[in-house]
């Protein structure tokens, strides 16, 4: 029986996609949301999940920083996805013949030119390969879809006009989830590698400053930090940060500990090898 990988999103969506193209022999597994691929995996009827955690243009995935912190699951990798949107339709239809484009807020909001340039009605789906399902299934010359590639092949629509989004370099972040073990020693991941974790500041002036302050003196490139509010308190504030580095090299390992030194919690949630995207991005 093959491992599965759960994803949020229907067959054909990026996230399938991030499956398919990193782990090729795992069953891709579709969910209807977050949580639900969170708790494939935390029963254990999947090894691991795939989960978008920011994106090049969007910005930060609503929810995630607040559940993944949650979960009890662990980040054991990452994976960068180019994102490409293709216009599709019925077998028969043509550009301007439609009336309305159907697809995620965020892919709208990613082919503003495209639905400009032809006078499209916009109308948000829940999900871009759940809205080529859903063109496929009104069979309505009218209606496109903004949706990836494998999606057309999926549910048998025409595509119309190919890589139509805006920014050529619009990026996912995905991370790999698994369940909870023991954190990989050093030995066991001897190439560049990223240590990810959130921490809460102590409530006292220039606290997240003096936080901070030890992985600059220790040279340690931090490369995310996102702020978000807990409980129903606007005093209490939480990060997450993603580092260069493995909590046993020396520059890290003294960052944290000042880090500690100016917090009321820190929590590693993953370290894991940093992926061949990021050096070519800054080559």
């Amino acid at each position: 029986m093959a491992s599965k990988i759960a994803y949020q999103g229907e067959p054909g969506a990026n996230s399938n996609i991030a499956c398919k193209q990193m782990f090729p022999d795992m069953e891709s597994v579709p969910c209807a949301s977050f949580e639900d691929a969170f708790e494939l995996v935390s029963s254990g009827e999947a090894q691991l999940a795939m989960i978008p955690i920011e994106n090049s243009i969007a910005g930060r995935v609503a929810d995630i920083h607040i559940l993944l912190p949650q979960s009890k699951l662990q980040i054991v990798g990452e994976y960068f996805l180019p994102i490409h949107f293709d216009l599709l339709g019925i077998p028969g239809s043509t550009i301007e013949g439609a009336t309305e484009v159907h697809s995620h807020i965020h892919a709208l909001g990613q082919c503003r030119k495209l639905i400009r340039d032809h006078g499209l009605k916009p109308v948000i789906a829940g999900d871009t390969a759940g809205s080529a399902r859903e063109v496929a299934e009104w069979n309505d010359p009218r209606k496109l879809s903004l949706a990836p590639p494998l999606a057309a092949q999926i549910y048998g629509l025409e595509v119309l006009a190919s890589r139509v989004e805006d920014d050529p370099s619009n990026t996912t972040r995905f991370v790999v989830l698994a369940r909870e073990k023991e954190l990989p020693a050093r030995v066991q991941l001897p190439g560049p590698t990223v240590t990810s974790f959130v921490f809460r500041v102590r409530n006292v002036p220039s606290a997240l400053y003096k936080a901070l302050g030890g992985f600059a003196t220790n040279g340690v490139n931090m490369t995310r930090l996102e702020s978000y509010m807990v409980g129903n308190e606007f005093a209490a504030t939480m990060f997450m940060a993603d580092v260069e580095g493995h909590p046993e090299d020396q520059p890290l390992k003294l960052a944290l500990e000042e880090l500690d030194f100016f917090t009321t919690e820190v929590r590693i949630l993953g370290v894991y090898p940093a992926a061949g995207y990021r050096a070519a991005a800054t080559a």
